[in-house]
């Protein structure tokens, strides 16, 4: 056999050393600081996590086999209502739901609601269920911790972490449709995600996980939970939430203040259009790319959240005064919104 390479010995050498020092303790305290913050929101929101399992018969008349798929949801109540996503349940002809102790219950559909990729379930248990806290997303701020809950490609109670990436974000969803108010995060999220918690270091639901963009690293979206409070009421209320539509995709912007004290507007921030459906009211009534819009009917729009809560069904099919800011001009335009199903 042939001596020891030198190189073999300065390994071991270097080895025994690095487990012979100790950790410099301000980077201990920091990892472990981090790690109870993350555990501590698990703790909180864990155990309202449900992995869903749904069915699809087959079109009529075709002798194809029943489909299935999964995703995930939470409890947002602890007599059985979860919130999920519209495209995970969305025409399924059963749901079944497996609670984090393992119990599974048969679930009923709600409603749903494909514009903001929502939907509400209710499962029938007879006892109080552990149930997540809905926190609040017009407060978030880019860089802060963010947690995902869910059952990607069917792991249930998987967990991610990264921090909010972007707010005011518009997604196109599976249906065509745009989805506002998005939170952007680096969560990693995978198929099965979908319809699970995004959380923040408290352990409050800031948002439900909805898409990822294939072939990129790191860029998930979830829509926001103001966004989800409204959709719930809606759905409690009518089964279905009506809204007026204009026909627009926009991004939250600021406002420099030279241009709020110039024009005298009373936000810092508003809509910035960044496409107009052709043959929709906005492209009718004369609405451009990049115009921001800062006002409905003299109310401000200071995001899009906004927007979204003054496009409510009592404007349907009259007319709205938009204001807006191009350029060096600010216009006062008149649309007619119309019932947003029209364009889908």
């Amino acid at each position: 056999m042939g001596s020891r390479p030198s190189f073999i010995d300065d390994l071991a050498r270097d080895l025994a050393a690095s487990r012979a020092s100790p950790r410099p303790a301000g980077d201990e305290a920091l990892l472990d600081a981090y790690s109870q913050t993350v555990i501590g929101a698990l703790e909180r929101v864990q155990q309202a996590v449900a992995h869903i399992a749904v069915e699809r018969r087959a079109p009529a008349g075709s002798s194809g086999p029943v489909r299935g798929g999964t995703g995930s949801g939470f409890l947002f109540t602890p007599d059985g209502y979860l919130l999920t996503n519209s495209h995970v349940v969305h025409g399924a002809s059963a749901l079944r739901v497996t609670l984090a102790d393992g119990a599974i219950y048969e679930a009923d559909l709600i409603g749903d609601d494909p514009s903001t990729d929502l939907a509400v379930l209710r499962i029938g248990a007879s006892e109080v269920l552990s149930h997540a806290e809905l926190g609040v997303s017009a407060t978030l701020r880019v860089g802060q911790i963010a947690i995902a809950v869910g059952s990607p490609l069917g792991l249930a109670q998987t967990v991610t972490t990264g921090v909010v990436s972007a707010l005011g974000r518009s997604l196109r969803s599976e249906s065509g449709r745009m989805i506002y108010d998005v939170i952007q995060t680096d969560a990693a999220l995978n198929p099965g995600n979908s319809g699970g918690p995004l959380v923040n270091s408290a352990g409050q639901v800031i948002g439900v996980n909805t898409a990822i963009i294939p072939g990129a690293q790191a860029i998930c979206f979830a829509t926001a939970i103001d966004s989800a409070k409204w959709v719930i009421t809606q759905l409690f209320a009518h089964g279905r939430v009506r809204r007026a539509h204009v026909g627009i995709a926009g991004t939250n912007v600021p406002i420099a203040r030279k241009v709020q004290r110039f024009f005298g507007l009373d936000s810092t921030s508003g809509v910035r259009v960044m496409e107009v459906v052709k043959g929709g009211p906005a492209a009718l009534g004369g609405l451009r790319v990049d115009d921001t819009i800062v006002a409905i009917d003299g109310l401000p729009v200071d995001g899009i959240d906004a927007l979204q809560r003054l496009l409510d069904a009592s404007r349907i099919g009259r007319a709205v005064e938009f204001t807006v800011v191009r350029l060096t001009q600010k216009l006062t335009l008149m649309l007619t919104p119309v019932e947003q199903a029209l364009l889908a």
